[in-house]
């Protein structure tokens, strides 16, 4: 498959022109890559009027995943989020309203973007077990439940998979429910861009979603902030023909060529050697996990190239398993004090995978039941994500907070699904949560 991007790159540094444009380190800098790092120059093309270089690449990008059509996005899938809702609000259907319905551990970005669109959100709350902000499990039942309780369809339902801690919908299922009545799916899948690659693709495209948004820096050989904006072959008409325009209403008009070269790179390995290695390194991940369960450990989540460990339930407190892998020469994604997240790709060796496997046996797993996490209770709303947002605001202790309104989504990055709303009332049940998840400052409305 062509790069037509990392070609003119190549020649263009080849033919050491005098660089009377930006930017302003003219292609020289400790770095090593500034002679790619260039602007709309003759033939470089333009990411939001895309009809050369960018336009062929996306093409090719487009043919790989099986959309009908797919940009890029080199400010991550926080952009994607953004259009995604913008063009289904654009498109909505017939008697909606402004209002779309969520998955619960929505990433901070959705209310960012409900805040900018000014959205109203109605929460899909997780059903079953769950210990973390981060899963929200939900059936098509109850998604049938939640649509037929509402006094106005929503405009579109938005739904995060796989989420954080690598639990994954059943996106066929629930876009059955979905188009049944008319209404798009959106799905958050910034984890999953290598999920089309597998032996059995499942990637949320070929399982049913009309607009999608994979984060490629997070599982493919991109470079941080490189994300794809996919649009189904089964999408009204009108999302892919306006998806170029809601994309640059949210950009920068300096997007950066590295990261562009990279997610044109990128369609060549996938071409070619991506989905050997993608599989390989998911046949031996499962090997790990197979061990690790052997020998007790309380793991979580279906991905194939995530392994996340329930230290809790594994007698231990996360970030102390963190460091225990950490002197064993592996650096987790992430740890809080319930959960350790490990995530692999198609770059990630058999060696590495060996040293995962020698760095949890440094330690072994004790019987014992987890302290319960506190529940994810509904706040008060008494105003939109919007006003709380652009309202003034103060940071206080969480104890000051008890009774104010919630005016940022106070979390950490990651996980960035949020605690408390923006727009709800403080109360002691997100004190405690905040306490919980060592959190003692947050934002609201003066």
């Amino acid at each position: 498959m062509e790069t037509p991007i990392l070609d003119f790159l190549r020649e263009y540094e080849k033919k050491n022109m005098s660089r009377l444009h930006m930017p302003g380190h003219k292609g020289i800098g400790p770095l090593g890559c500034e002679g790619w790092d260039i602007t709309e120059v003759k033939g470089a093309d333009s990411l939001y009027e895309a009809e050369g270089i960018i336009a062929r690449s996306e093409t090719n990008a487009a043919r790989l995943f099986g959309s009908g059509r797919t940009l890029y996005s080199t400010e991550g899938s926080s952009q994607c989020i953004r259009a995604m809702l913008a063009l289904a609000l654009q498109n909505r259907p017939a008697g909606s309203g402004p209002v779309v319905l969520a998955g619960r551990n929505a990433h901070r970005s959705f209310l960012s973007a409900a805040a900018l669109l000014d959205l109203e959100v109605e929460w899909l709350w997780p059903e079953g077990e769950g210990r973390s902000l981060c899963s929200c499990p939900i059936t098509p039942e109850g998604l049938e439940g939640e649509l037929s309780a509402m006094e106005r369809p929503p405009f579109a339902v938005y739904i995060t998979s796989p989420d954080y801690l690598g639990g994954r919908a059943d996106i066929a299922a629930l876009g059955e429910v979905c188009h049944r009545r008319g209404i798009p799916l959106l799905v958050d899948n910034a984890h999953g861009a290598y999920l089309h690659f597998l032996e059995k693709p499942c990637h949320p495209l070929d399982l049913g979603a009309d607009l999608c948004c994979d984060s490629a820096h997070k599982t493919l050989p991109v470079l941080t902030g490189g994300a794809y904006l996919h649009v189904s072959p089964n999408a009204p008409k009108g999302m892919g023909e306006g998806a170029r325009g809601v994309m640059a209403l949210f950009g920068s008009t300096s997007p950066s060529y590295l990261t562009l070269a990279s997610l044109d790179g990128c369609n060549g390995w996938l071409a070619e050697e991506g989905p050997g290695r993608i599989r390989g390194t998911a046949e031996g991940l499962a090997g790990v996990k197979a061990k690790l369960l052997q020998q007790g450990w309380r793991l979580w989540g279906e991905e194939p190239l995530k392994l996340t460990v329930d230290a809790a339930a594994s007698g231990w407190r996360g970030d102390e398993l963190g460091e225990l892998l950490r002197a064993g020469g592996v650096e987790p994604e992430f740890a809080d004090r319930d959960y350790v997240v490990l995530m692999a790709s198609g770059n990630t060796r058999g060696e590495e995978l060996q040293r995962l496997a020698e760095a949890f046996a440094r330690g072994r797993p004790q019987p014992g039941e987890p302290v319960a996490a506190p529940a994810l209770t509904r706040g008060k709303r008494v105003m939109s994500i919007r006003q709380a947002m652009l309202s003034p605001q103060e940071e206080l202790t969480v104890e000051e907070c008890v009774g104010r309104v919630c005016a940022a989504p106070t979390v950490s990055c990651p996980p960035a699904v949020p605690i408390l709303v923006c727009g709800e009332v403080v109360d002691e049940a997100a004190v405690e949560r905040f306490r919980y998840y060592g959190i003692d400052r947050c934002v609201v409305i003066k």
